[in-house]
């Protein structure tokens, strides 16, 4: 199976509930067929954005163009055709609990196509083996794991063959080895269809490894967004500091840092005073970290045979600097 993905293009975007503003002047274009990641601290509206991209929310300025359209001034029934090139994993999977998961996933089918019965389990068997699902046709929501029903969520947004799919915090929930799991999923599923994936996750492992592009909302507005390898080494205050895991900088619990306390503690980072954990969750420290590729066998688009090969040339550089460190150090 290969799709291609399609661009979306959003300009000047604002969105708010009555008074309080959630984002404004949002300006970004993910590519087709690329893995974005949308970063940001809690309530900074990442859910929000992602339901503005599929046209569930309205937003108060600016314009969202996929496949020559600004879906932000269409009528319903137009809508409505532009959203079938969508397919959404929603964070808890939003399976239906009294439907065996071969039910759930051919749902989209029986509800929105004439596909014949056969048609049917032809497709659903095909994403089920996608996801790892294969065996578990007849059980149900609640009879199986969290990580399997965010696979089933994924194969049920799989079956009307999306152009854009989007994941709403897909990592939410699961331990770390069931994030690698997923990670590596998702890597898959773009090596061989080719769809614009974007995805909204607090995950900095994930972010780091798995994405082609990387966004990050914080206070009202899309700090930055670009290339991976270009937000790993930024040196913009907000995005180091969420990138690092680090407590110093201008996300506080509250994101209400006065501007003194920001300048002092960015004054320790410069001195190499770094107290505090650096933790948070899968913080990996500063540097471009190695890309995660697609799985062996996995058949590639020619899009990620040229992400391989730059890769091996990054870990092969990554290499020899680390044994360079270790002649210095005489271990």
């Amino acid at each position: 199976m290969s799709l291609m993905g399609v661009e979306i293009c959003v300009e000047g975007l604002t969105k708010s509930f009555g008074s309080q503003v959630i984002w404004q002047d949002v300006s970004l274009t993910l590519p087709a067929g690329e893995i974005s990641v949308m970063l940001g601290p809690s309530g900074t509206g990442k859910s929000v954005f992602l339901k503005t991209l599929v046209g569930l929310l309205k937003p108060e300025r600016g314009s969202i163009r996929i496949a020559g359209q600004d879906i932000t001034r269409l009528r319903e029934h137009d809508l409505y055709e532009v959203r079938k090139l969508f397919g959404v994993l929603f964070q808890d999977g939003a399976l239906f609990g009294s439907m065996t998961l071969y039910d759930n996933i051919a749902f989209p089918l029986r509800e929105h196509t004439r596909k014949t019965e056969s048609e049917v389990k032809r497709i659903v068997m095909e994403k089920m083996d996608m996801v790892g699902l294969i065996g578990a046709e007849e059980k149900l929501p609640g009879e199986i794991s969290g990580g399997m029903r965010k696979r089933a969520g994924l194969a049920r947004a799989l079956v009307l063959d999306p152009e854009i799919i989007l994941f709403d915090e897909p990592d939410s929930g699961l331990d770390p080895v069931r994030v690698a799991y997923l990670n590596q999923l998702i890597v898959d599923l773009n090596a061989q269809i080719d769809a614009t994936f974007l995805i909204v996750t607090h995950d900095i492992a994930s972010a780091r490894q798995v994405p082609d592009n990387i966004g990050l909302l914080f206070r009202r507005e899309l700090v930055m967004f670009g290339p991976r390898g270009e937000l790993l080494v930024s040196e913009e205050p907000v995005v180091k500091q969420f990138l690092g895991g680090r407590m110093q900088g201008p996300i506080g619990m509250a994101e209400e840092k006065d501007a003194a306390q920001i300048e002092q503690e960015l004054a320790e980072l410069d001195a190499g005073d770094h107290r505090g954990p650096q933790g948070g969750k899968g913080a990996t420290g500063s540097g471009v970290t190695p890309r995660l590729l697609p799985s062996p066998g996995v058949v590639r688009s020619p899009r990620w045979e040229e992400i391989a090969l730059h890769e091996e040339v990054l870990r092969a550089k990554i290499a020899r600097r680390e044994a360079g460190l270790r002649e210095v150090s005489g271990t």
